[in-house]
């Protein structure tokens, strides 16, 4: 499935201080970075990332699919290039127009280094941050990037931005240019740990532009940014292509060099993957990250592949799995008690479909936090149950004990035992058979629909949907166009969706937009589940104030306990590693970052390599 940043001298280990965004530390000096935790891999002095090829050459272009969306973006379509608000299907690749403060170390969990801003002071409370611009940093129309553009960026998308923004900015008092090179940003008291770092990673936007154009509006008119490339050719629907702005102002930057290195990236669109992956054996695109095993395992004995025009590798994974799996729309009262939910879930046969239809190639999910040291595991350490036990008596008792996982089956298809306990713990919550029909406690048949918006998942879920018959659940599923399941999902108007969240392996704020009660009634959000919960809103607390990495670790567990006590979903599995196939016309380091795939960033075009299969 594709998934929906302290001038000190360096140690031993070659760390250098940062500026942190918790309390407790006096006032700073300049910094060339944050970090959540205090600590930065590279000094202020550092000429590049470890993990690119500074020398590599540019040119050529990368084409591929969208891999994962943010704002208002979908997988299938397109109809605006204002990604940035609720209205329309944004496009793909639109956030390689636009630059931030600050720029991520992509081998590091959660450290930025300094893009537009050259340095950042914060006052001893941690309540107010001052970044420093660069006096070179230009939108691409040639303008001068100020303080004023930043401060007016930041309100705006707290006042007017997708809701998956402007939720994250609640605890952002405000932002102004104290001059035309600094911008002060204010935080509310008590704010999360890693605000800052959000705030350093939003696009800026230029003021003189917005003076003259409507930000909500959903146009296909290019917005006027700062970053490496520009919009270039597109057709709606169809794709976009970006073209590199050459001799741009950050190019020589540390956190610039060796990257940004095609002249052009193109985002190809298709609604069936059948069909995409057709394409890439043609050469219509020239890179995939495959999602579908029985491709991977079965698909990639094409021609090119044979003759050695087409090159596979599995990239290893080090973020956190994202949580993938069919959520509960628990706004609805028939998935109100978790009984049933967990029933449902119960008639769901992961080994069966892992063996017969995904090739052995997953691991069953049972955490939110895959992958990680974040997941729970055995029962609470001391550290956990100090969080947890304030409230016993409003969680589950298995909070307390071994974190609930989805029991293993026997793999035929249709594990007898599982089915016998889905139906007792339907009995359990007042529901009733009535011929083939089970009947909740209200007298109301037990319906509920699939929603999705590509077929792809379909072998999976109708063994799931039979399986349901035998209970006497009334299962279906709905395939609509990606536009109206953008509508629906934004509007809460389903019964079971699929999704899968990417997680961060510093997780912080972002978890209230999934699991927060704000965001539960907030149209647009990411908690597409609804879960409202006291609990849980008390947990997101601890884990976004948590001032050392144990605590944030001893947090995320707690928090995971009680997530997967509430039978929120029905997980599905994970993989931890990225298979990837491309024609054989690009170079990238032996070494990719440890947190992202690194291509395009990193990876660079090979005219020889492109002569040599004929893609010149």
């Amino acid at each position: 499935m594709r998934r929906r940043s302290l001038l000190a001298g360096a140690g031993a280990l070659g760390v250098a201080s940062a500026v942190r965004p918790g309390r407790g530390l006096a006032d700073e000096a300049e910094s060339h970075g944050l970090s959540i935790f205090g600590d930065l891999k590279h000094g202020p002095d550092f000429r590049h990332f470890d993990y690119v090829r500074p020398d590599a050459p540019k040119g050529g272009a990368f084409s591929h699919q969208i891999a994962f969306t943010a704002g208002n973006q979908n997988f299938d379509t397109f109809n605006t290039l204002n990604i940035f608000v609720l209205r329309g299907d944004g496009a793909a690749g639109m956030g390689l127009t636009f630059q931030s403060l600050m720029a991520r170390g992509l081998d590091e969990p959660d450290a930025m280094y300094g893009l537009v801003a050259a340095g950042v002071r914060r006052t001893e409370d941690g309540l107010t941050y001052r970044f420093r611009l660069r006096p070179e940093a230009r939108f691409n129309d040639g303008s001068k990037l100020t303080a004023e553009d930043v401060a007016f960026s930041v309100n705006l998308l707290k006042s007017k931005g997708h809701p998956r923004i402007s939720q994250n900015l609640l605890q952002v008092r405000g932002a102004e240019a104290d001059g035309a090179d600094i911008v002060r940003i204010d935080f509310a008291p008590g704010r999360s740990r890693d605000l800052p770092l959000v705030v350093a990673g939003l696009p800026i936007f230029s003021r003189a532009y917005y003076d003259k154009h409507d930000f909500e509006a959903a146009t296909l008119e290019a917005p006027l940014g700062s970053g490496p490339y520009k919009v270039g050719k597109f057709e709606v629907g169809r794709f976009i292509a970006f073209e590199r702005v050459k001799d741009h102002w950050a190019e020589k930057l540390p956190v610039s060099v060796g990257q940004n290195n095609f002249d052009e990236i193109r985002y190809e669109y298709f609604r069936d993957r059948q069909v995409a992956f057709e394409a890439f054996k043609a050469g219509v695109f020239t890179f995939r990250q495959e999602f579908t095993a029985r491709i991977w395992a079965t698909g990639y004995d094409f021609p090119a592949v044979v003759e050695g025009k087409v090159k596979r590798e599995t990239i290893p994974d080090r973020t956190p799995s994202g949580m993938q799996g069919w959520f509960f729309n628990t706004r609805r009262d028939k998935f109100k008690d978790p009984r049933i939910r967990e029933a449902i879930g119960l008639a769901f046969d992961f080994e069966w479909t892992n063996a017969t239809i995904m090739y052995g190639a997953y691991t069953r999910t049972a955490s939110y936090f895959e992958n990680s040291d974040l997941k729970a595991e055995g029962k609470p350490s001391p550290e956990e149950m100090k969080l947890l036990e304030p409230f016993r008596g409003r969680v589950p008792d298995e909070v307390f004990g071994e974190p609930y996982s989805p029991p293993r089956s026997d793999g035929s298809g249709q594990d007898r035992a599982a089915l016998r306990r889905a139906s007792e713990l339907l009995r359990e919550a007042g529901c009733k058979r009535e011929g083939n029909s089970l009947r909740l406690p209200s007298g109301e048949p037990l319906a509920i629909e699939f929603l999705d918006f590509q077929p792809t998942l379909q072998p999976h879920t109708q063994p799931f949907i039979r399986n349901l018959g035998l209970l006497g659940i009334q299962a279906t599923s709905r395939i609509v166009d990606a536009a109206q399941y953008q509508r629906r999902t934004e509007e809460f108007d389903f019964d079971l969706v699929t999704a899968r969240y990417s997680n961060s392996a510093t997780p912080g704020e972002g978890l209230r937009l999934i699991f927060g009660s704000l965001a539960a009634k907030t149209k647009g959000s990411q908690n597409l589940a609804g879960i409202s919960d006291p609990v849980i809103d008390s947990l997101l607390d601890g884990i976004v104030q948590a001032e050392t990495r144990p605590d944030l670790v001893a947090s995320v567990r707690a928090l995971d306990r009680v997530l997967r006590a509430g039978r929120y979903w029905v997980p599905m599995w994970y993989r931890g590693s990225n298979p990837v196939a491309y024609w054989d016309m690009f170079g990238h380091p032996a070494t990719p970052p440890a947190y992202d795939l690194g291509a395009p960033a990193t990876w660079w075009y090979e005219p020889e390599k492109a002569k040599r299969i004929g893609r010149t």
